[in-house]
C-alpha cells in the first residue's frame, strides 16, 4: 500500500493532457476541453505529434520538450503508446498520470506499472472517466459537465456511475471535494486512495461505490484507520450474487460474498447503503445529526397522518419511540389543545400557530429524556412555514445535533428547509426518509463500536494444537479432506468445545449394543461414512434409543436405508453417543469457511435440520473477542430466544461466545481447515454441548492468520525480560489495557506528558486512551512494558510506539517510561524492541521528534544509533532519524 504522489495525482499544479484533439466527440477533445473550461491555474499542456497548436495554445511531442515536467499527465491515447508514454513521461519527472484509455491488454498493463514504479509514478485507470476536484477547478474527465465544490469524496469503480451522480449532485447543490472514476485500478485503488482521503482536510465524509475487492487486508486497514476520523459510507453492487455456492457444510453453503462484505463493512467501522440516494443522505446525516447518541425518536407533528407514517416507518426499522415523562406531558397540556394526543408522536394540531410550535419544541429539548427529535411539518394556510422556521430556528441552533426536521411539500416550505439547515437541522422530505436515517445512524453507531475492538488471538486458554494437528496431518495422509465425525469432535475437544460422548463402532448391531452399554441408554445412532455428509439425508441419525432392542432394530433399519439411498456410499460402522437430556436448550449452528474475497468468516444461527429454510444466520471476521461474539450473536432471531421467555432461562451466553472464539483461534491455527459445522450446538442455562460436528479440509485452503482481513494480536512478538531484578513482559498493546494505561498516565509527572505529547495535558479523554489501545497492527505498533505484582495484578511501566507510513518507508516513533522509574535502562529495552520489530518488518527508516530541552531523550536516542535529521527540525523539536 502507498500513497505517495497522490497528492500530485489529485490536487496538481500543471497537468498535460496526451493526446490532446480538436475531433469533435474525440476522448482527447473533451478532456481537453474540460480543463481549459475549468478555473485550474496552473499550465495545461497538450501532447500530440498530429497538432502543432490546439486552441491558440503550443502542441508538444514528446514530453522532454515541455516546459516543465507537469505534475499530472491525462492520457487518452490507443493501447499500444500507453506503456511507452508512461516511461517518458517518468523519466522526464512527471510523478501521477491518468490513464483514461481502454482496452489495454494484460501485459501492456504491466508494462506501464513495470516503467512508472522505479519513478514512484502512480497510475490511475485504465479505462476511467477520469477525475474531478473541484477546490482548485480541476476537471480531468470525460464527464458531460464539472462538479460543485464541496467537502464529500466519492470514488467509483464505474465511470458512468461518476457521470449520473455529478447529474443528480450538482441539480441538489451537493458538492465534492474530489470525484474519482477508478476504472481497472492497475496501480492507484480503494486502499490508496481512502488513506490519502482520510487525512484530507477538504474531506469530511468518504463515499464509495464498489463492485470488488482485490486486497481485502489492505482494503481492511485503510478503511478502518478511514473510518476512526470521518465518516466512510458504501454502496456495493452485486448484492444478489450468483447464488449459493455447493459445498460439504452448512457453513461452507450459507457463507456468499454478499452478506461476508456485510461483515467485512461492520467490522471496519463504515455504513453500508443500497441506493445512491442513501448514500448522501447517509452522508448529510452524519455530517449535520452525526453526533447524536440516542436510541429512539420523538415525533412532534402538526399533522396526524405524518405522525402515524413516521410512527409506522420506525416499527419496521426497529426504532423505539420515547415515552414522554409525567413532567413533559404537564408542560404540554399547558401549551397544546385539549385534543391533542398526549403521547408520542405529539400532535399539535394542524391550526397551530407560531407560538404552539416554539412552545412546544422548547419544552421537548428542555427535557433531555426526550432524545432526538424529528420535528414534521405540512403547510397549511393558517401560518407560514418560513415563519414557524424562522421562530423555531435559534432553538435547533442551541441544540446542534438533536433535531431532525421533515418539511412535506415543495415550493411552500423551501425557504423553511433552508431556514433549518442553516440552523444546522438535518432536512429530509419524508417521514420515512427521515426514520430511514435514523436508522442508519444507528447502525454506523454500531459499525464504530465493532472498529474499536481488537481482539487478542486466544482468550480461552492454550488449546492442545499438537493433537489437532496430528489428526489433521493423518487424514491428508490418508488422501482425505473430511474428518469423519469422532475426529471433527476430537478437534473440538482439542479446542476446549464441550462434545456429548460419542463412540465408533463397526457396522454391526453387536458392536453399537456394547457401545450403548458402556455409554449407559438412552443413546443417539448416526451412520459412520466417509460418503456421507449430512446424514439425516439419508436417515442415517436415530434419536432417544431407549434400550437394547430399539438399538438394534436401528442398525439394521439404518444400514437398509442408506444403502438405498446411496449405495455408493461405503459405510464404516456406527457412532453410538450418549443423548443429551437438555429440552431447555435451544440448537444453535457455528461454523467457519472460507470467503474467495475476504479469508477465513465464522458463521452463527439458529441450527437443526431445518437451517437452510430458516435462514437465521449472521457472519463474522476473525478474530474474535467476547464483545465480537456476542455482538455476532445479536445480529440472529435466535438471540431473543437465548434470551430467555416464559419458563426458559438465558442461555450462557459467555459459553457460546468462548465457542466462537475457539473457532476464531481455530481458523488462525490451521490453515488447511476449508469449512466446519457444529450443528447442533445445544445453549442453554447449563452452557453449551456439540452434538454433531463436520469438518472439511483441503491442502489448497487460504486458512490460518496469514489469511484474515483484520492483523491478529501478534502473540509471537510477547517476551520475557529480566529488568532491576525481577521478570517484566514486552508486548504488543491491547484494548484490555486501556486500565492499566489509566493508571500509568496517572503516575507520570506533568513534564514528561509535556516532552511525549508537546503540550501541557492534566488528562487524556477517554477517546484518547481508546486511540492508544486499539490499534490497527497492520499499520502501527505500540510496545508496552508490564511487571506483575505479588497480588496478581498487573502494571504498566513504559510505552514505546511506532505509525508506519502506508509505504513501509517511514515510521515514526514516540517512546514514555514511568516518571519513577527512568535511568535504569527501561527506555533502551523499549527502544530497541521496537527498532528490532520495524527492521523485521522491512521498515526502512525509523525517526522521532525530541523537544529541543529534553536532553535525556537525546542522549536515548543517540546511544541508539539515531543522528538528528536538519530538514525535519523546526523551533520547538529537533528530529531524529536512524535507517534500519
Amino acid at each position: 500500500m502507498t500513497n505517495r504522489n497522490l497528492d500530485l495525482l489529485l490536487e496538481p499544479k500543471s497537468v498535460v493532457v496526451v493526446g490532446a484533439s480538436d475531433r469533435v466527440g474525440s476522448v482527447g477533445a473533451t478532456v481537453w476541453r474540460n480543463l481549459r473550461a475549468g478555473s485550474f491555474d496552473g499550465p495545461i499542456y497538450a501532447l500530440n505529434p498530429k497538432h502543432s497548436t490546439l486552441d491558440g495554445a503550443t502542441v508538444f511531442t514528446h514530453a522532454d520538450d515541455l516546459p516543465q515536467a507537469p505534475h499530472l499527465a491525462v492520457i487518452c491515447t490507443p493501447p499500444a503508446t500507453v506503456p511507452g508514454l508512461i516511461a517518458e513521461l517518468a523519466r522526464r519527472g512527471t510523478r501521477a498520470a491518468l490513464v483514461i484509455t481502454a482496452g489495454l491488454s494484460g501485459a501492456q498493463k504491466q508494462a506501464c506499472l513495470d516503467a512508472a514504479r522505479p519513478h514512484m509514478l502512480r497510475l490511475l485507470g485504465p479505462n476511467c472517466l477520469g477525475l474531478l476536484s473541484p477546490h482548485i477547478g480541476l476537471n480531468a474527465s470525460f464527464a458531460h459537465t464539472d462538479a460543485l465544490a464541496g467537502e464529500v469524496a466519492f470514488v467509483s469503480q464505474s465511470g458512468a456511475l461518476v457521470t449520473a451522480v455529478l447529474d443528480w449532485a450538482k441539480s441538489r447543490r451537493i458538492g465534492f471535494s474530489h470525484m474519482i472514476s477508478l476504472g481497472e485500478h492497475a496501480d492507484v485503488d480503494f486502499a490508496d486512495l481512502i488513506d490519502h482521503l482520510a487525512s484530507d482536510a477538504r474531506t469530511r465524509s468518504i463515499l464509495l461505490y464498489i463492485e470488488s475487492i482485490e486486497s481485502p487486508r489492505k482494503f481492511m486497514s485503510a478503511a478502518r484507520a478511514a473510518a476512526r476520523n470521518k465518516p466512510v459510507i458504501v454502496v456495493k453492487a452485486g448484492r444478489a450474487g450468483n447464488g449459493l455456492k455447493a459445498a460439504a457444510s452448512h457453513s461452507g453453503a450459507l457463507v456468499g460474498s454478499d452478506i461476508v462484505f456485510d461483515a467485512a463493512i461492520r467490522r471496519a467501522g463504515m455504513l453500508r447503503v443500497d441506493t445512491l440516494q442513501d448514500l448522501f443522505m447517509a452522508a448529510e446525516t452524519l455530517a449535520r445529526f452525526g453526533t447524536n447518541r440516542d436510541e429512539a425518536l420523538t415525533l412532534m407533528t402538526n399533522g396526524g397522518g405524518a405522525g402515524v407514517m413516521a410512527a409506522d416507518a420506525a416499527a419496521l426499522a426497529g426504532v423505539p419511540l420515547h415515552a414522554l415523562s409525567e413532567s413533559t406531558l404537564a408542560t404540554l397540556d399547558a401549551v397544546l389543545p385539549p385534543t391533542w394526543s398526549r403521547g408520542n408522536p405529539i400532535d399539535i394540531i394542524g391550526d397551530a400557530p407560531v407560538r404552539r410550535y416554539t412552545e412546544t419544541l422548547q419544552a421537548l429539548l428542555a427535557d433531555r429524556s426526550t432524545g432526538a427529535l424529528l420535528f414534521m411539518h405540512a403547510p397549511t394556510a393558517i401560518v407560514r412555514s418560513d415563519d414557524v422556521a424562522r421562530a423555531c430556528a435559534p432553538m435547533v441552533r442551541q441544540h446542534p445535533g438533536r433535531v431532525m426536521a421533515c418539511w412535506l411539500g415543495d415550493a411552500a416550505v423551501r425557504d423553511a428547509k433552508r431556514i433549518f439547515e442553516e440552523a444546522g437541522a438535518a432536512v429530509y422530505d419524508t417521514p420515512e426518509e427521515a426514520v430511514r436515517a435514523f436508522a442508519m445512524l444507528a447502525t454506523y453507531r454500531r459499525n464504530q463500536a465493532s472498529l474499536t475492538e481488537v481482539p487478542t488471538a486466544n482468550e480461552n486458554g492454550e488449546p492442545d494444537f499438537a493433537a489437532a494437528r496430528a489428526i489433521i496431518e493423518a487424514a491428508l495422509a490418508d488422501g482425505r479432506d473430511m474428518l469423519n465425525e469422532l475426529e471433527a469432535k476430537a478437534v473440538l475437544t482439542a479446542y476446549r468445545i464441550p462434545v456429548v460422548a460419542t463412540v465408533a463402532t463397526g457396522p454391526s448391531a453387536d458392536d453399537a449394543v456394547q457401545a450403548a452399554l458402556a455409554i449407559g441408554f438412552p443413546v443417539a445412532l448416526k451412520i459412520l461414512s466417509p460418503d456421507v455428509s449430512h446424514k439425516t439425508d439419508v436417515g442415517g441419525v436415530r434419536l432417544t434409543l431407549r434400550d437394547e432392542p430399539a438399538l438394534r432394530n436401528a442398525c439394521a433399519d439404518m444400514l437398509v436405508r442408506v444403502r438405498a439411498l446411496r449405495p455408493e456410499a461405503r459405510i464404516s460402522g456406527f457412532t453410538v453417543q450418549a443423548m443429551a437430556d437438555r429440552p431447555l436448550a435451544q440448537e444453535l449452528i457455528v461454523g467457519a469457511s472460507i470467503d474467495p474475497v475476504f479469508g477465513p468468516v465464522i458463521l452463527f444461527g439458529q441450527g437443526g435440520t431445518a437451517v437452510e429454510v430458516l435462514a437465521d444466520r449472521a457472519i463474522g471476521l476473525p478474530p474474535l473477542n467476547h464483545v465480537l461474539a456476542r455482538e455476532l450473536v445479536s445480529r440472529t432471531r435466535v438471540a431473543k430466544l437465548l434470551a430467555g421467555y416464559r419458563d426458559h432461562p438465558p442461555a450462557q451466553l459467555d459459553a457460546i461466545s468462548d465457542v466462537l472464539i475457539a473457532l476464531s483461534q481455530m481458523l488462525a491455527d490451521l490453515p488447511e481447515l476449508a469449512e466446519l459445522d457444529i450443528n447442533p450446538l445445544l445453549a442453554d442455562h447449563d452452557g453449551v454441548i456439540s452434538l454433531d460436528a463436520r469438518l472439511r479440509l483441503s491442502r489448497h485452503a487460504r486458512g490460518g492468520a496469514a489469511n484474515f482481513s483484520i492483523t491478529p494480536y501478534p502473540a509471537e512478538l510477547v517476551q520475557s525480560v529480566d529488568w532491576c531484578g525481577g521478570p517484566i513482559v514486552l508486548r504488543p498493546v491491547r484494548p484490555e489495557d486501556e486500565p492499566l494505561h489509566r493508571a500509568f498516565v496517572a503516575m507520570l509527572a506533568p513534564q514528561d506528558l509535556r516532552m511525549r505529547f508537546f503540550s501541557v495535558r492534566r488528562e487524556l479523554p477517554r477517546s484518547e486512551f481508546a486511540r492508544l489501545t486499539q490499534i490497527d497492527y497492520a499499520r502501527e505498533m505500540a510496545f508496552i512494558a508490564v511487571r506483575t505484582l505479588p497480588d496478581g495484578s498487573a502494571q504498566t511501566l513504559g510505552v514505546v510506539r511506532a505509525v508506519i507510513d502506508p509505504d513501509n518507508v517511514d515510521a515514526e516513533f514516540a517512546i514514555i517510561v514511568r516518571s519513577d522509574l527512568k535511568g535504569h535502562g527501561l527506555g533502551s529495552l523499549l527502544l530497541r524492541k521496537m527498532t528490532d520489530f520495524l527492521a523485521g518488518r522491512g521498515t526502512r527508516r525509523v525517526l522521532g521528534y525530541v523537544l529541543r530541552e529534553n536532553e535525556a531523550m537525546h542522549r536515548l536516542v543517540r546511544s541508539h544509533g539515531f543522528v538528528a535529521d536538519e530538514a525535519g527540525t523546526n523551533s520547538d523539536a529537533r528530529c531524529f532519524a536512524r535507517a534500519l
